[in-house]
């Protein structure tokens, strides 16, 4: 498998793509210039346009040593279209930054930009791990139960974003590689895993959830729970949750969405009138509470599973705080070894790795 193997002792280093997100490089040069005064196990190259890269991260404290650059003037906007414009720029920043993790310069990506173009660059730099015909991108959501050992409070959906469908087979395939991701980065030694359907009876959903369901059932290397209805996913029945990416991405954002309309809601009685302003007051603890769970920005970013080395997605609004915090995922991918884990759990499925890939 091509890409660097993180030597234990060494500082872990993130190609961050600068350039991509909404913010452009300033929020991605003020979350390196953080993460290089407080974590010395990290090394940020800092991919992008070093004429607007150096100033920003000059106006800033940070420690020289943990942070290097690569200089390209070219980019991928939110709005190009990602094959066309991969074409057209060659030398684009999340395609120089996956370049450096397949040449061993860096351990894993970090990008905020294009999802589609992510994808592209990744598939094209780094290549598919045998047996996965299509990525997956997957997110953490807040749930009421906690799983795993870390009790960490939040279940694992893919995917949310890579595929528009997905049949069976590749349904499977996200079973095996949701579950690895979560048995590594969780420490959760043997995840459940359940389709999203509507309805929890074996034979309820579309065909190719149907047959997923047949398959995954059979399948020990897969501690399979059967189908989840939407109302699970909060509740946190099992640890993965597994669905195509239409749906998933659909899911996603209408769980973004209900964070950000309890704060507005909040904000709104609380100007409106003395008793509402003194309910809330009383409710404050709880509304953080259902605020923090429900903030995308203390997850970071979104694992692209597939590839043989890490690359995480960050959310195209994210500012510092969730760059940093992608950056932290992408250290514990790496160092976790997630490509040859997810390559392992896949070549234990000979119906799955038979299937073959696709671009």
């Amino acid at each position: 498998m091509p890409g660097a193997t993180v030597t234990p002792g060494r500082p872990t280093t993130i190609a961050l793509d600068c350039m991509g997100g909404d913010h452009g490089p300033v929020e991605a040069v003020e979350a390196a210039a953080q993460l290089s005064l407080s974590r010395p196990d990290f090394h940020l190259i800092l991919v992008g346009d070093v004429n607007e890269l150096g100033p920003l991260l000059d106006e800033r404290e940070y420690e020289p040593g943990r942070i290097s650059f690569r200089h390209t003037p070219d980019w991928i906007t939110m709005e190009d279209s990602p094959r066309t414009a991969m074409d057209d720029k060659p030398e684009a920043s999340v395609l120089v930054a996956c370049h450096l993790v397949a040449d061993g310069r860096a351990d894993a990506v970090v990008t905020a930009g294009n999802t589609g173009a992510a994808i592209l660059a990744a598939a094209r730099k780094m290549g598919r791990i045998p047996g996965v015909r299509r990525a997956a991108l997957a997110a953490v959501t807040p749930t009421e139960q906690t799983h795993g050992p870390n009790e960490d409070p939040f279940a694992l959906l893919l995917d949310v974003g890579a595929t528009l469908t997905a049949s069976a087979r590749d349904l499977v395939t996200f079973a095996i590689m949701g579950s690895a991701y979560a048995e590594a980065i969780s420490n959760n030694p043997r995840p459940s895993v359940a389709l999203l359907s509507n309805g929890t009876e074996a034979h309820k959903g579309p065909p190719e959830v149907v047959g997923a369901h047949e398959m995954l059932a059979e399948l020990s290397e897969v501690n399979f729970a059967g189908n989840v209805e939407g109302l699970d996913i909060p509740r946190g029945s099992v640890d993965v949750v597994v669905t195509s990416g239409f749906l998933g991405n659909v899911v996603l954002k209408m769980l973004e969405g209900i964070g950000e309309v309890i704060s507005e809601l909040a904000k709104d009685a609380y100007a409106r009138r003395f008793l509402w302003r003194f309910g809330l007051t009383m409710l404050s603890s709880g509304l953080r509470q259902i605020q923090q769970a429900l903030d995308w920005e203390q997850y970071g970013g979104a694992p692209i599973l597939g590839f043989s080395q890490p690359i995480i997605k960050a959310h195209g609004r994210s500012k510092a705080r969730a760059i940093g915090n992608a950056c932290k995922v992408a250290v514990k991918a790496a160092r976790s070894d997630m490509g040859r884990v997810i390559e392992r759990a896949v070549a234990k499925v000979p119906s799955v790795e038979e299937e073959g890939t696709q671009a």
